[in-house]
């Protein structure tokens, strides 16, 4: 079996990101890129990645052919390669785009690709991945669902009765219009925490967009310590190491961070020099399966928490549930609850939370089933 083809296809939904005005729904995203591989006995394996995805495209279609080593565009160096063989390609990948991405896009893409290969190791042998990861060690992961702060008490509560009703156990707020008022970011956890009761989890994504010193984000986490959030995630700049060090020997509170970090090595210095509890990769922007596999065993050997960052469509949401099944420990799957089609229409079967949690495919590959009139409706490019 060779790999034929590779592609970006780039969708676009009709409305827009942006906060919730009271108690109604995030949209979600606008656009996405959706990887596409092909091979010659016409098995084909999808990813979708969180990337600007006009980018993406760019970084896969770009010429090969006498272009100078670590410019090349990806598909030309990967066309007739066996799709087996993931760790020599993710370095093929890696080499071919070193002078333009070492991290950032090219990563990004790179990440799409080699969830896209494992999908089809796992519909060629008839296994799922997390199988070929090497063990299921759960059939089921908790969830919490994600979304974004609502500008008022009133609203986040209201919200939170919708989420409960549904039937989930946990939820995290994030980014929306946390950070523009330091009391109103406080009432709002408060009135989450009230809203949630005792027995349901808090999570708290403050936004790294919003600047904060280590001292104020330990002040900040200090002031929200009372409502018991799980973790509380994304508090300084994602580089900033040396601050998330003095912020988590400084607080009880476990803080998380690692959506926006790459590459084995960059998760080896958020766990040495950052110190945070819990890491937090993206599957999609990490490196992929190969990547993250390892970054699961390094999580272990520091003895941290490692909750996937899972926030795009159905295609993510199969291969975080793939790797949660692989954690001896799995704590729990983010589960993107806005309302925009790209969440959750791109599969005939589309992921769903029961009573809590949800479950593992046992399908081959990622497990679920590509909806082809989706992605032809809503690509651009």
């Amino acid at each position: 079996m060779e790999i034929s083809d590779v592609e970006i296809w780039v969708l676009e939904a009709p409305g827009g990101y942006g906060s919730p005005k009271g108690a109604e729904e995030a949209y979600g995203i606008k656009y996405l890129a959706v990887v596409r591989v092909t091979t010659d006995v016409g098995i084909t394996g999808y990813a979708d990645v969180e990337t600007q995805p006009h980018v993406a495209h760019a970084i896969v279609e770009a010429p090969s052919e006498g272009a100078t080593p670590g410019f090349q565009g990806l598909k030309h160096v990967l066309i007739g390669e066996d799709p087996f063989e993931v760790e020599r390609l993710w370095q093929k990948m890696y080499m071919a785009s070193v002078y333009y991405g070492r991290r950032g896009a090219a990563i990004q893409v790179i990440s799409g690709i080699d969830i896209a290969l494992w999908d089809i190791m796992g519909k060629a042998v008839q296994k799922p991945i997390y199988k070929l990861l090497g063990g299921g060690y759960h059939d089921k992961v908790r969830a919490y669902a994600s979304t974004l702060f609502r500008p008022e008490p009133s609203a986040i509560e209201e919200a939170c009765k919708r989420y409960i009703d549904q039937g989930f156990t946990a939820v995290k707020f994030g980014w929306g219009t946390f950070g523009e008022d330091p009391d109103r970011d406080i009432s709002l956890v408060e009135a989450t925490r009230r809203a949630l009761g005792d027995k349901n989890d808090l999570l708290v994504d403050t936004g790294w967009y919003v600047h904060r010193t280590p001292k104020e984000a330990i002040a900040l986490v200090r002031r929200l310590e009372p409502f018991r959030p799980f973790f509380v995630e994304e508090l300084l700049h994602p580089e900033d190491y040396d601050g998330y060090a003095q912020l988590a020997t400084a607080v009880d509170t476990l803080i998380a961070c690692g959506e926006q970090e790459s590459t084995i090595w960059g998760f080896r210095t958020l766990l040495e020099r950052g110190k945070v509890d819990v890491v937090q990769p993206d599957i999609s922007r990490c490196g992929g399966f190969t990547v993250a596999r390892k970054i699961v065993h390094m999580a272990e050997l520091y003895d941290r928490l490692c909750i996937p960052h899972s926030w795009t469509s159905d295609f993510l949401t199969a291969a975080s549930l793939h790797l949660n099944a692989f954690m001896r420990r799995s704590v729990f799957l983010e589960f993107n609850v806005t309302a925009g089609p790209l969440s959750r229409a791109l599969c005939r079967n589309p992921i769903a939370m029961r009573d809590g949690y949800v479950e593992v495919p046992q399908a081959p590959g990622l497990g679920v089933e590509v909806d082809e009139a989706a992605l032809k409706k809503y690509r651009v490019k």
